[in-house]
């Protein structure tokens, strides 16, 4: 039944190709114009790997960014009813977040009250006011709403339809976002199953659900199954830069492992990719070839972190114009100093301090 959604969505071009972040997703109900649903189309990004890691290990930033308000689709679109918005956005609702929440919340107790917990509009609405308390940053009650509305999609929709895996996803980047990557993992688990069986493992969503599923296992120290996922995922990725993304992450969970010679292996790499790609001053090759100078401290070799964040923190300089890169510049001002200490060079140190 998924295959024929996938051909579907593709033909439509709204499928997950053209989502550039994990996305919180609100499913919008085929009812009547009177009643006012939960059909916002939002996105709530779940996480995004900062620049750097510190003592080996990844540092996390949760961000929060509502997309505005998009028309509901008639119940004549069942195929769109069910995909992840894609299209640009409108002008923001002038509505609070509060007053949405809690007209999403008399919705779902009315439809609750008419027609039962199982009812397609039901779970629709549940799921919708669960998106809007993840927006909110109301984390365990978004969790604690995904899970009903999962429990009872599965019920009505079945395991594989495209409503219930919506929905397990946003679950999965719910529990994520409060914390709980064990639990998030088994839900990635799961569609990583069905989306391997009905695509193949070379599929942009499978291998969007390895990658995820990697994360989380990092993320809860299960790191030789995580860099098994990375690795996989890394061979089957089509794309450059999210080529580039899971190798940073693999770099993480190597490092984490005590693979300090692996993980630098990775992040040279990526570095040079990144040189080729956007140039040695972009912010975002400078933040990979900071993280390969504290690579090199964290594995015990000074007198080569020196070199590597001398480096870095030269590009640096001539490329400050940013105000992202000054800041940068004094985080490798920072770390070659300590480099310097641990060289042994405590005047170089001192001259920068």
């Amino acid at each position: 039944m998924l295959a024929f959604w996938r051909a579907l969505l593709r033909e439509t071009g709204l499928s997950r190709a053209d989502r550039t972040r994990p996305a919180y997703t609100a499913v919008p109900a085929p009812m009547g114009p009177s009643e006012e649903t939960a059909g916002e189309y939002v996105r709530v990004v779940g996480r995004a790997e900062a620049a750097e890691v510190d003592a080996g290990c990844a540092t996390v930033t949760e961000i929060v960014e509502p997309l505005p308000r998009r028309p509901v689709p008639r119940a004549a679109e069942p195929a769109r009813a069910a995909v992840r918005s894609t299209a640009p956005a409108q002008p923001p609702t002038a509505r609070s977040g509060g007053k949405r929440a809690a007209s999403l919340e008399r919705t779902l107790q009315s439809l609750v009250e008419r027609h039962g917990t199982e009812h397609p509009d039901t779970i629709t609405a549940r799921n919708n006011l669960a998106t809007k308390y993840a927006q909110m940053g109301r984390r365990q009650a978004a969790v604690q709403q995904f899970q009903l509305a999962l429990g009872e999609a599965v019920s009505v929709h079945g395991e594989d339809h495209p409503r219930t895996e919506i929905i397990r996803e946003n679950l999965a980047w719910a529990l994520e976002d409060a914390g709980q990557p064990a639990e998030a993992a088994d839900q990635w688990e799961i569609l990583l199953r069905e989306r391997e069986e009905q695509f193949g493992p070379a599929d942009e969503d499978t291998v969007e659900a390895r990658s995820h599923l990697a994360a989380c296992y990092r993320r809860d120290g299960r790191l030789d199954a995580s860099i098994a996922h990375y690795e996989r995922a890394i061979e089957d990725v089509a794309t450059t830069e999210r080529r580039e993304e899971l190798r940073l992450g693999l770099s993480m969970a190597l490092s984490l492992a005590g693979r300090c010679e692996a993980a630098i292996g990775q992040l040279r790499t990526v570095l040079s990719a990144r040189r080729r790609r956007l140039g040695k001053g972009h912010l975002d090759t400078l933040g990979v070839h900071h993280r390969l100078g504290r690579a090199f401290t964290q594995a015990g070799r000074p007198d080569e972190a020196v070199e590597v964040l001398r480096d870095a923190y030269r590009v640096a300089l001539n490329s400050s114009g940013d105000p992202e890169v000054r800041r940068l510049t004094l985080r490798l001002r920072r770390d070659l100093a300590g480099a310097y200490n641990a060289a042994g060079r405590p005047r170089e140190a001192d001259a920068l301090l």
